[in-house]
């Protein structure tokens, strides 16, 4: 995990300043998300990178807890929220081992453009789903490469010993869903907006 903070905390900056790729897609998911949402909701998102999407979801939900690996990250976060007069979002540079979440004490966790970026997705939608309160959402963003760009896991790994690339896995849509649902998840939402981003809204039954 080292090395990825490095990475994300040497990019942080310029992170902030990149537009989203597709703003309409990105909505959506915003829109769609909320559907799921309820005003007494306690939410936590790993991986929130510089805290837009916590932001913009705080008006429907009591409480968010947006962690990162990254400092820097979380520091623009915070700026942000500051700015925006947001006060239910509570920003924290944790790993996500680190996280120490109780189990069943969360009612959605969000991992957004995060499942790729880490060595054993499996492991940690696992603890994601003990994290949970039976009938709460899982919502994941993911790109999924294996599909049409498996030469990709050749590239990666050169790119990130060059420092241009974080950890990357390349696995394909089969693959998330098969490690959603052995976790315990039934998937209720799943859209492709694009050949490589996979949305997903799964619950826990109960």
């Amino acid at each position: 995990m080292t090395g990825s903070k490095k990475f994300w905390d040497r990019i942080a900056k310029r992170y902030e300043k990149k537009p989203v790729g597709d703003e309409a897609a990105y909505q959506r998911k915003l829109a769609t998300t909320r559907e799921y949402f309820r005003p007494s909701m306690e939410v936590l998102e790993i991986g929130c990178g510089t805290g837009s999407t916590a932001i913009a979801h705080a008006p429907y939900v009591a409480h968010i807890r947006a962690t990162d690996i990254s400092e820097k990250m979380i520091e623009i976060a915070k700026g942000k929220a500051t700015e925006a007069g947001v006060q239910n979002v509570t920003f924290e540079a944790l790993a996500i081992e680190d996280l120490g979440v109780a189990s069943e004490s969360v009612d959605a966790v969000l991992a957004l453009s995060l499942l790729h970026l880490l060595e054993d997705k499996e492991a940690v939608i696992a603890r994601v789903h003990e994290m949970l309160r039976p009938g709460g959402i899982f919502v994941s963003n993911t790109v999924c490469l294996a599909d049409h760009m498996k030469w990709f896991r050749f590239v990666a790994p050169i790119g990130r010993w060059l420092g241009v690339f974080p950890l990357l896995r390349i696995f394909s849509r089969d693959e998330l869903e098969a490690g959603i649902t052995n976790a315990g998840f039934d998937i209720e939402h799943e859209w492709q907006p694009d050949k490589s981003v996979v949305f997903i809204i799964a619950r826990k039954s109960g």
